[in-house]
């Protein structure tokens, strides 16, 4: 079965790199626009791994980390952050809230794959 990738962010061009990179690569890709769509999205179906941006209106990437936390069914999903901020307090906050991981813009292709392939 294919695994499923929910990808989050507020730059439709961030959004479209990403599923280019994961589409060919196997994944079937949703895309969101920012936090509060992405939780409903992830409330109507479970994916299999979520990639958030930090910096997004409404919703940051760490308040939707701990929002998907708090549903049952995403105990399990790895989520991880993909964003331009680097900082070890922002990486703990994470953390703290439930991220896997963290990848820094701009990401190399081949590495997201493999990091993908880690947690999938």
């Amino acid at each position: 079965m294919t695994k499923s990738i929910l990808v989050v962010d507020d730059t439709r061009s961030m959004r479209k790199m990403v599923a280019a990179v994961l589409r060919p690569a196997g994944y079937e890709v949703e895309e969101a626009g920012d936090g509060v769509e992405a939780l409903e999205l992830a409330r109507a179906r479970v994916f299999d791994l979520v990639v958030t941006d930090q910096n997004m209106p409404g919703m940051d990437g760490v308040s939707l980390i701990r929002e998907l936390r708090c549903l049952p069914d995403y105990d399990p999903v790895a989520l991880l952050v993909l964003s331009t901020e680097a900082s070890p307090e922002l990486k703990q906050k994470a953390r703290n809230a439930g991220a896997t991981g963290w990848m820094v813009k701009p990401f190399d292709p081949q590495r997201m794959i493999e990091i993908v392939r880690t947690f999938i």
